[in-house]
Order: structure tokens, then sequence, then C-alpha cells
């Protein structure tokens, strides 16, 4: 069974909209723990727009199952996660300036500097996963830098699902057969939900996680934080 990470930024953005702690940041961790998920991911940005430094520094001691930090690799970030040694760091290749990740790492022009990061997050004894999209030679050399997993971004598949699913997972069951040939595990994310995740898990035989945040989120309104959690491991199995 592929394990489920949710995402917690947009309650963390909710929060923000107001002062005071309305809704609670780490009571909603907990409680996404409490209701079956396997990981809590959050991506503290250098604005603070969501997620907040505070935020990981309290999610430390409260998170029971696995804690994944993404972000991308600034100083200030990786003072970070090597205080805070989560179970893993998931490096994605964002600006500041972006709304939301939008593109893998090139791991070719990058693999100077992605090497040195990693190497420095082994050291640490953090897991480390590299956000990378289809390409085989991205694949490849994210295993040469010694990155211990990848995480598919998953975008292209979401858009592509409802018009032809099997032309649309086509390039990720590649890219996860390259991925198990270099010795790396598998994880993916962004815009996978109720819809799309069924058909993306039995295809995908050796995904080992799933980090989900604003579909699974948003479906919390309609369906509640508990039942969404449980509709979502459905999917996984």
């Amino acid at each position: 069974m592929t394990r489920l990470s949710v995402n917690i930024n947009k309650i963390a953005t909710l929060r923000n909209t107001r002062e005071g702690n309305t809704p609670n940041v780490a009571l909603a961790a907990v409680n996404c723990e409490k209701f079956g998920a396997e990981g809590i991911t959050v991506h503290p940005r250098p604005d603070e727009r969501h997620i907040r430094y505070s935020d990981v520094w309290e999610l430390k001691d409260l998170i029971k199952t696995e804690f994944n930090i993404e972000g991308y690799p600034s100083k200030n970030f990786l003072d970070l996660v090597l205080s805070v040694k989560p179970d893993q760091v998931t490096l994605v290749p964002d600006p500041p300036e972006v709304l939301t990740s939008n593109s893998g790492w090139d791991t070719v022009k990058q693999m100077e500097f992605l090497t040195e990061v990693i190497g420095t997050l082994n050291k640490a004894g953090i897991r480390t996963s590299l956000f990378v999209g289809t390409e085989v030679k991205m694949i490849e050399k994210a295993a040469i830098i010694g990155s211990d997993r990848i995480e598919l971004y998953t975008e292209p598949y979401a858009k592509n699902f409802p018009h032809d699913a099997e032309k649309a997972i086509k390039p990720f069951k590649l890219a996860s057969e390259v991925a198990s040939k270099n010795g790396l595990g598998l994880n993916a994310g962004h815009d996978l939900n109720l819809i799309n995740l069924s058909y993306f898990r039995r295809s995908i035989p050796n995904l080992l996680e799933v980090s989900i945040g604003h579909a699974l989120i948003s479906d919390a309104l309609y369906f509640g934080l508990e039942q969404t959690i449980k509709k979502y491991k459905e999917c996984l199995i």
C-alpha cells in the first residue's frame, strides 16, 4: 500500500488570513495522523505565506509518523532542516516568487549544486527526494547525484487524465521503471485527487508515497477531514 502524506500548507494559508491561530495547524497535523495519514508534509517558503518556520519547529515533536519538509535548498532552508532533522527532505526547484511548484529539477544543469546539497543532507541522516519530471536523463542523474528518492511532478498527468488516461500515464510508467532500474525510491505529487489517484496508483506498482494537499484539504470541506483521508487511502490500496 502506498503511503499517504498530507500536505497541510493550505490550512496554514487560511490561518494566515487573520490574526491568531485558527485553524490550528498543529492540531490539523495531529488529526491527519489520527485519521490514518502515514505522513505530514510542509513546504515553508521564504515569505512564510503559509507554513512558517515556527510551525516546523512546533510540528517537529508532534508528528509521530513521517515528517516530510519540502523546499528550495537556500541557506535558511538547509539550516532549518538540518536542525529539525525530519524523516525526509524533498528538494523543489521553485524560486520565491512562484505561487506553487511548477516544474522539476534540471538535474543535468544543477548536478554540482544538488550533489553538494544532498551530500550534506545524507551526512545528517536525512532521506532525500528530488522533485523531477518524467525525462529519463533527469531521473538517471538524480541517482548519480545520490538522492534516495524522486518525487514525480504529476500536474501533466492530472491535466491530461480526463482526456486520455492511458496516454497521460504512459510517461509516468516509463519514469517509474527508470527510477526502479536506477535504485531510486518513488514518490509522487501535485494535483492528484480522488478522481485520478486510483488509476495512477494501479499503473505505478512501485509507488512508495504520495503527497497531497490542495485537493485533499478542499475535499475535507465537503466530506470532513476524517472521511476525506479515508477516501484517499482507499485510492491507494
